[in-house]
């Protein structure tokens, strides 16, 4: 059983994926340079090392994504306390953007969960809160 829902959360995981791709292809975004701009919205500013945490991504790849959003100019990057720390921040036309955006996705989320009822979506979100926990508190 553990298997299926593996496989049906990666395929879930693809498809959103998938979609949110596309829908972003008017803005010149992929969905992984959505989520560090999603994180920095609701956030607020964040270091380098925070985003690869939280994002569970390799440092490197958020490296290479910052260095498109920074482009895009749709944030800047500022010396940290050290000189290895680097914190990431918004620009003005990324929070112009970010609403217009999150619409268009929001309309891929509710397409996608049009066929749970409003329980059904508190227990999803309430499951997915749990699932790898044990792995995030060992590390």
């Amino acid at each position: 059983m553990t298997n299926l829902i593996f496989h049906e959360i990666n395929q879930k995981s693809r498809l959103s994926i998938k979609e949110v791709n596309e829908t972003l292809k008017e803005f010149g975004l992929y969905s992984a340079q959505w989520s560090i701009l999603f994180c920095l919205n609701q956030f607020g500013s964040m270091t380098q090392t925070e985003l690869w945490r939280y994002l569970h991504v390799e440092a490197p790849t958020i490296t290479r994504t910052l260095v498109k959003l920074e482009d895009h100019k749709l944030i800047t990057r500022q010396a940290g306390k050290d000189k290895r720390e680097r914190t990431v921040h918004l620009t003005n036309e990324a929070k112009v953007l970010i609403p217009q955006i999150k619409s268009r996705v929001d309309i891929v989320e509710k397409k996608m969960l049009a066929s749970l009822s409003e329980v059904e979506l508190q227990q999803l979100s309430g499951l997915l809160k749990k699932v790898g926990g044990s792995i995030e508190h060992d590390n």
